[in-house]
């Protein structure tokens, strides 16, 4: 989506981590939903560091923490013209709408949002960039290598466009709202049906609400068509039949975990048309 030129945004809301470097620590795998989650994680976007039991604790980072984004990432031009201005903006967009969506009777409590680049340590373990961007429940983070945007066109064929980077952070960001309403635990169970592939259509689904008013934040302008195409183009190329068609030659739905592309267009469809989370519950319908 493009930003309104004019509005100002709050860099303090990201925090850039960028050139900081992890020492010792890492993540012990084990437990869980074991290797499955594991490939998921590493292949897949949309991946929670909080599925893996047993974690070991992360290392300490070292080297200064980037003063970038507050020096840089003013005003809504900026996040038009730089990708970690525009990381900072939808932040600024998704803490709005998510905000308000909760009113008044419920406390919405924030996550953070971290940009790393190479390792990070968090709550859940020191985690590489192999990892793609996650969301540690443990600390209500988002961790995103920026890199991660490139490697989806080259890696996996994505058409990219601002607003595919846009969907994966608000995807994330659906995470966090999973979390909060105790729907983030809900299923971890892998299968084509199961509450490992209806927990992350919902987080497609909550991506879709935000994109379908963001415009009322205050931060974007109305998406267009070719938008719309980026984002459904993104979530086609990560869906788990075209990821194992890619890398295993075949196509086993018993071992899904996020669901297939036409799955996660439609979920996020449903969202962006329908406009509330009300739409989202991907645990009772038929998915």
């Amino acid at each position: 989506m493009t930003f309104r030129p004019d509005v100002e945004l709050d860099p303090g809301q990201v925090q850039d981590r960028r050139g900081r470097r992890v020492r010792g620590g890492g993540i012990a795998v084990g437990g869980g939903l074991g290797s499955l989650v594991i490939l998921a994680l590493v292949i897949f976007f949309g991946g929670n560091l909080g599925d893996l039991a047993g974690l070991g604790a992360g290392g300490s980072e070292t080297g200064p923490v980037s003063s970038e984004l507050a020096a840089e990432c003013q005003t809504g031009a900026d996040a038009n013209e730089r990708q970690d201005c525009r990381i900072v903006g939808t932040v600024n967009s998704l803490r709005a709408y998510w905000t308000d969506a909760f009113g008044a009777d419920r406390q919405f409590g924030e996550p953070e949002t971290v940009l790393f680049d190479g390792q990070v340590n968090t709550e859940c373990g020191a985690a590489s960039s192999a990892v793609g961007p996650f969301y540690c429940p443990l600390d209500q983070t988002i961790y995103i290598d920026l890199g991660f945007f490139d490697q989806l066109e080259s890696q996996f064929g994505a058409g990219g466009g601002e607003f595919a980077e846009e969907y994966v952070l608000a995807h994330e960001y659906g995470h966090h709202i999973q979390n909060l309403l105790g729907l983030l635990d809900a299923g971890r169970d892998a299968g084509a049906d199961g509450g490992a592939v209806r927990t992350e259509l919902q987080a497609d689904c909550f991506a879709g609400v935000w994109g379908g008013n963001a415009v009322d934040t205050g931060y974007l302008q109305p998406l267009t068509r070719e938008q719309i195409g980026q984002a459904l183009n993104a979530a086609m190329v990560i869906g788990d039949d075209r990821i194992q068609e890619q890398t295993q030659g075949q196509v086993n739905p018993e071992t899904w975990t996020h669901g297939s592309s036409e799955q996660r267009q439609e979920w996020f469809t449903t969202g962006l048309e329908q406009k509330s989370a009300d739409a989202c519950d991907t645990f009772d319908a038929d998915i």
